[in-house]
């Protein structure tokens, strides 16, 4: 049978009036994780505001706050289960409705979202995600009048479900809006791979002060080509792990290891890193034996930043200012410009980045790392180095700002990557010798997650 959306048509549910002094209901287990989840959803998608803020255990959203730790767990499960699937998830509601859902219905669209993805996705029981759903949308005047409809989705979707995944498993993950964009860049095909590759568990990558080799064999990892280390699978947490406390390692994705390793050897030389914190990137360049300048625009992430880097028993200078507005009384011999970008390149480790950005941020981010850029090339010491680099998988804010910047600065040219120096990621290296990895990119083997975080990092020396 297929389903009409218009509320209208349901009975709506009666309620019994609640004699005077009596206690409420009791609110069902599971209730108020589902509807915080489906509060944070519409935070994320209609009102684009990221998943970490509004899971942030301090400030994040109240209804998340007010969960317990198991609870949480859970609704960030089910909300990146939602997310990485969203466009699935809509066809798979919409195949079971007769006409689209009612204009303004956002609230009723997000019950249902919350509910199919445990459904589809999730390890989650299916009576249970049905019926909370439904007591959901009882407890909540918008809805109220589509409990019935909510019911016979969410039944329907159950019963159904390996035909329905089946029917849905060609349409890309990804927004539309992205994938086109992406097929435009790398063509169709790898394109929509990228696309699926966000559905595949982000690796957990160490950045080991020194021998790989030997962290590898002691948390039962295996050395990667970026000289990293990849964890397996693992119970527990990371500060649980051998050399946590001792501050021999860090978590870093493969991909936001490399521009570091771009320099080489940097003793002796002046090095600021702008737009420093977390500080991953800031060990990395001191232990490769830089006198480190960490600037960042936020004394609140440089807290963090000194904080990591007092757990690793390293020392950076550290400066809070508007790059635009950072004036050194001497320049340096190398700098690396890790730039604010739309993080597009990892989405499997923040699957909200495409609900929450689009292509006119994508534009101005791409404005305002060409204006940063710029300023950079005039810090740097004639002979000195600039490695320009972000985690977004759109050339406009990679590829594009670079050939700019070279274009009208007659003092600065780039300086060729060569594969040969990095075995294991040659097909990073485009033929003008920048680094791009894609989330498609480095196969691991049985026991490992593949994959890395999408990059760009260009090698530029001023003359």
């Amino acid at each position: 049978m297929v389903l009409n959306s218009d509320g209208k048509k349901k009975p709506t549910r009666k309620h019994k009036p609640v004699a005077e002094g009596s206690a409420p209901a009791p609110v069902k287990p599971g209730l108020q994780t589902r509807a915080a989840a489906a509060k944070i959803l519409a935070a994320v998608v209609d009102k684009k505001l990221p998943l970490d803020g509004a899971l942030d255990h301090e400030h994040g959203n109240p209804a998340y706050k007010a969960l317990g730790e198991s609870d949480r767990a859970l609704a960030r499960a089910i909300l990146n289960a939602t997310l990485r699937h969203l466009p699935r998830i809509d066809a798979a509601i919409a195949s079971l409705l007769e006409t689209p859902l009612p204009e303004g219905a956002r609230a009723l669209h997000h019950v249902l979202a919350v509910g199919a993805a445990q459904i589809l996705y999730l390890d989650v029981p299916d009576h249970s995600a049905v019926d909370l759903a439904v007591e959901q949308a009882n407890q909540d005047p918008r809805n109220r009048r589509f409990a019935k409809l909510i019911n016979a989705i969410l039944r329907r979707l159950s019963r159904e479900k390996e035909r329905i995944l089946g029917e849905i498993a060609d349409i890309p993950p990804m927004p539309m809006w992205f994938i086109e964009r992406m097929a435009k860049a790398y063509g169709k095909e790898r394109a929509l791979a990228i696309s699926e590759s966000q559905l595949e568990p982000a690796a957990i990558d160490l950045t080991v002060k020194s021998d790989a080799p030997g962290w590898a064999k002691r948390l039962n990892g295996a050395v990667i080509p970026t000289g990293g280390v990849r964890l397996s699978a693992f119970e527990g947490s990371i500060p649980s792990l051998d050399g946590f406390e001792e501050g021999e390692w860090w978590v870093q994705d493969a991909a936001a290891s490399i521009p570091a390793k771009l320099f080489g050897d940097l003793t002796g030389k002046r090095v600021a890193d702008l737009c420093a914190a977390p500080g991953g990137k800031t060990a990395q360049l001191i232990l490769a034996g830089g006198r480190v300048t960490a600037i960042d625009q936020s004394e609140n992430r440089l807290k963090r930043l000194r904080s990591n880097l007092e757990r690793l028993g390293l020392e950076a200078e550290t400066i809070a200012v508007d790059l635009t507005k950072f004036e050194p009384s001497e320049r340096f011999d190398a700098i690396l410009l890790d730039a604010p970008c739309s993080s597009t390149g990892t989405t499997r480790r923040h699957p909200d980045v495409l609900w929450t950005k689009g292509a006119g941020d994508i534009a101005k981010l791409a404005t305002l790392q060409e204006r940063l850029l710029r300023h950079a090339v005039t810090l740097l010491n004639p002979g000195g180095v600039l490695v320009f680099s972000n985690c977004s998988l759109d050339p406009q804010e990679g590829e594009e700002v670079v050939a700019r910047v070279l274009a009208d600065t007659k003092n600065l040219e780039r300086v060729p990557i060569h594969a040969a120096k990095w075995p294991g990621m040659e097909q990073a290296i485009t033929p003008t010798g920048e680094f791009r990895t894609l989330p498609t990119m480095l196969d691991m083997p049985d026991g490992f997650a593949s994959g890395l975080d999408g990059f760009y990092a260009a090698v530029l020396r001023r003359i």
